[in-house]
């Protein structure tokens, strides 16, 4: 159905679904004197449709034009700007989304439908939600001990098992501290994924006057809890020296 919904819009005209069986489907023009129709059924076992009928002519007054496009779901919106955001470093607001389907398909969007359809397209790149993300950061985490043995990882969660803070400095990280200079940078940088949250970083200068990254971490906030929580990590795992200096802005 979303290739039907792509090609309405992309032809100017709008249908409504006239019959819905799990073994078929018809669908019509939204203009009630309108001959156009459809008419598919599923293969047996497949996922896929054969139409079995197609009236392919309008028959509907040119001037009919609704306000708002029917098949312009969030869903469907998604579908259409997908390719744009492969790019992982594009910045993809959603009035652009809503510029896009105006030049692309004639189609006024609202915000929030933009905003919905940018999210599902982000989900469906994403193979999955934030949400499932974050369930399989337990497992990630154990596959990086796995295969990284010396690194040191810190999950915390809630009472309500949801996500407080996270933790990782690598043990070529852990290692590598003791050639370089005394000298720790920190900083954090607000993420913007749904839930937010903070990114916290610790680095320092190796010999080659190169940027060593020592350890990473995320949290709700750039708050003192957080900050506590991440350089208490920062202080375990690279140990107390009188000659250390931290550097923050």
């Amino acid at each position: 159905m979303t290739c039907l919904s792509i090609t309405s819009m992309r032809e100017k005209f709008q249908y409504k679904v006239f019959k819905s069986k799990p073994s078929f489907v018809v669908v019509r023009c939204v203009h009630t004197s309108c001959s156009w129709k459809v008419r598919a059924k599923k293969l047996v076992e497949s996922e896929y449709w054969m139409v079995t009928k197609y009236e392919k002519n309008h028959t509907c007054p040119t001037d009919f034009k609704p306000v708002r496009h029917r098949q312009a779901t969030s869903w469907v919106v998604g579908e259409c700007v997908k390719r744009i955001l492969i790019n992982p470093g594009r910045v993809y607001k959603p009035r652009d989304v809503m510029d896009d389907m105006k030049r692309k398909f004639g189609v006024d969007i609202s915000y929030s439908v933009a905003w919905r359809g940018r999210e599902c397209a982000y989900n469906n790149l994403r193979l999955g939600t934030p949400e499932q993300s974050y369930k399989l950061l337990p497992g990630y985490l154990h596959m990086l001990m796995d295969t990284n043995p010396g690194s040191v990882v810190n999950l915390e969660v809630s009472d309500g098992n949801k996500f407080q803070y996270l933790f990782i400095a690598f043990v070529a990280s852990i290692h590598g501290f003791s050639y370089c200079r005394p000298v720790i940078s920190i900083d954090a940088t607000h993420l913007k994924g749904k839930y937010r949250g903070v990114l916290f970083t610790a680095v320092c200068h190796d010999v080659n006057q190169q940027i060593f990254p020592l350890a990473f971490g995320v949290g709700d906030s750039k708050n003192d809890a957080s900050w506590t929580w991440f350089l208490g990590r920062v202080k375990s795992v690279f140990g107390v020296n009188p000659a250390l200096i931290i550097v923050s802005d």
